[in-house]
């Protein structure tokens, strides 16, 4: 079935809709609502009971943690153990926005938010549906993104029902998310701060403000408490097999490959516009994202999304560059590939 589904705007939120959603939440509901990553799926972080309902609508493990959502560094100071000058500093500079930190836990936050860590992971979203909603209700809100575990994240309401259907009890439905992809989480306790998983915020952008922080590349989390959400080996993934291709060439070989061996409908992903050559055929779907990161991260999940409902059973994609504004891009589609 289908929940409820209430339209908002983007950048004025229907008060009337926020104090409903609020109402919901309150109750110990579930709401999904956009933010400029991701749609989350929104509970009371400091309610344990409602915090399940996320786990349990999700099919998320319970070692894996939560983001808590605040409405800006006061909120987020009042869930930390302790809040070091490096974390002001990065969210003086990068809030509200797509930026995770991840800092020791006060005992108010309960174990579930956490996956049983000793630290919780912080951020204040810059969406406008997002922030009406955190200051209506009062207090922060857990949010993962709004899908089942290790599913493509949703940047469409219509997503978010697809994926989760009525175990959600309201979806805000404010149009397509600006970024398209995840925050970056940043362990700002550890020496040197360290990235767990790289996102919206480039990490040079980082590192202008706090010298010295580390990006290792692919990191898989083993069994039990992970540090950050987002590090499973399989995570982000459609429901069509994805498949990396070095180059354009590669791929369009390959998808073809795909095609003619399944007898199926293939999807390909390319970067750009460009010659596609004889490989291609109809039984191949075409898809040119554009060759800038930040673009192309905004589109990417869509696009997925968009293939999977066309029925394909494989997706060719040609690999990104190595530099770094695409860590983030290049991380998506490895998880998306396991």
């Amino acid at each position: 079935m289908r929940p409820r589904v209430l339209t908002v705007d983007a950048s004025r939120p229907d008060p009337a809709a926020i104090a409903e959603a609020a109402r919901v939440l309150r109750a110990g509901g579930l709401v999904a609502f956009p933010t400029e990553t991701v749609y989350g799926l929104g509970a009371r972080a400091l309610d344990p009971v409602a915090v399940a309902k996320v786990f349990a609508a999700k099919g998320r493990p319970s070692g894996h943690p939560l983001i808590a959502h605040v409405d800006g560094e006061e909120a987020a100071r009042a869930i930390a153990a302790t809040w070091s000058d490096r974390a002001s500093a990065l969210a003086r500079a990068f809030w509200p926005g797509p930026l995770t930190l991840v800092v020791p836990r006060s005992a108010r936050v309960p174990d579930a938010v956490t996956g049983g860590g000793s630290t919780v992971a912080i951020r204040a979203p810059s969406h406008a549906v997002a922030i009406a909603l955190l200051r209506a209700v009062g207090e922060p809100l857990a949010a993962p993104s709004a899908n089942r575990y290790q599913t493509l994240s949703p940047t469409l309401a219509a997503h978010v029902v697809k994926s989760l259907g009525d175990a959600v009890d309201l979806v805000l439905d404010g149009g397509p998310c600006s970024e398209g992809i995840e925050s970056t989480v940043v362990d700002v306790d550890a020496e040197p701060p360290r990235v767990l998983r790289p996102g919206a915020l480039d990490v040079d952008r980082l590192r202008a403000i706090v010298p010295g922080v580390v990006y290792d590349g692919f990191a898989i989390a083993g069994e039990g408490t992970h540090a950050s959400p987002g590090m499973d080996a399989r995570h982000y993934a459609p429901r069509a097999r994805v498949l990396l291709a070095p180059d354009r060439a590669a791929a369009i070989v390959l998808a073809g490959a795909e095609a003619a061996r399944g007898g199926a409908k293939v999807g390909l992903v390319v970067r750009g516009l460009g010659e596609l050559g004889a490989g291609a055929n109809a039984a191949v779907l075409v898809r040119a994202l554009p060759d800038a990161p930040e673009a192309y991260a905004r589109d990417l999940f869509a696009t997925l999304h968009a293939l999977d409902d066309a029925g394909c059973v494989a997706v060719v994609i040609e690999d990104v560059p190595s530099a770094a504004a695409w860590w983030a891009i290049a991380d998506r589609l490895r998880r998306a590939g396991a």
